[in-house]
């Protein structure tokens, strides 16, 4: 993966473990253009080479932006200028990343809801709780991971491992100040998480502002915290509330303001 400059670029920020995303023209005369796409901070990003076409090249770069955040390799089709309902042109988009974490603190109805829509959106989904008898494999078969451990103990332990970044997501499903303040007090503490909800009613979530400034935690530390969780979407279900909070998680991730399209004009 040597000889021309974008290569030898690539290289270096994989070297660098920095997320990229590469995409390569397929087809016709363009055949082989490529185009390399990375964040070298959360609100930064930095696009190098060209798939020779300006408008293909903002096109496909946005794309390639939502895979790299997805962990997500695959082809995509364009027009030649990157209209999105023409197949005339085949690009391959490499992300050279794993795929997010979201770690579902929690094993309630919730949570098993929660854990259909996250897999679809391309999470690796941790279920964590501290009661065996409700976190068990059986009741969470789609989740990667289905752990058995005190929930601010477990945050812990894999933040000191590096394996909390800015694009995990952190929910909190708990409904037991016992288990959801402590994980809140270690989650608000880490510099770099994607995002932190935590489920319960406008007056669970004052009772809880309340036990969280008593445990030291500043008023710039708890505006972090998601609460109550998800989007107002009117959800009633534990389906209709997973896809409330997945939607919260898409707006901050890409700054989305939640609202109707025909509204933005």
């Amino acid at each position: 993966m040597s000889g021309t400059p974008i290569f030898d670029r690539l290289a270096a920020l994989l070297r660098d473990e920095v997320p990229v995303a590469l995409a390569t023209v397929l087809d016709g005369e363009r055949a082989g253009a490529k185009l390399m796409v990375h964040r070298p901070a959360a609100d930064e990003v930095e696009v190098d080479g060209t798939l020779g076409d300006e408008d293909l090249d903002r096109v496909v770069a946005r794309d390639a932006l939502g895979e790299l955040a997805a962990g997500r390799s695959g082809v995509r089709h364009y027009g030649e200028h990157g209209e999105a309902r023409e197949d005339s042109l085949r690009v391959f988009i490499e992300a050279f990343a794993a795929p997010p974490r979201m770690l579902l603190f929690g094993a309630v109805d919730f949570t098993l809801a929660l854990v259909r829509v996250a897999k679809v959106l391309g999470y690796r989904v941790t279920v964590c709780d501290a009661r065996e008898v409700f976190a068990t494999r059986q009741r969470f078969p789609l989740a990667d991971e289905v752990v058995v451990d005190w929930p601010d103990r477990y945050l812990a332990a894999q933040a000191t491992q590096g394996a909390i970044d800015d694009r995990t997501a952190i929910c909190v499903l708990t409904h037991d100040p016992k288990f959801d303040v402590p994980v809140l007090q270690v989650a608000l503490w880490l510099p770099d998480v994607g995002y932190i909800g935590v489920m319960g009613s406008r007056r669970t979530h004052q009772d809880r502002l309340r036990r969280l400034r008593e445990a030291g935690l500043s008023d710039a530390e708890l505006a972090r915290l998601s609460s109550p969780i998800g989007l107002d979407l009117g959800a009633r279900t534990p389906e209709e509330t997973a896809v409330s909070i997945a939607a919260e998680i898409i707006a901050r991730r890409w700054g989305g303001g939640g609202r109707p399209l025909p509204e933005l004009g």
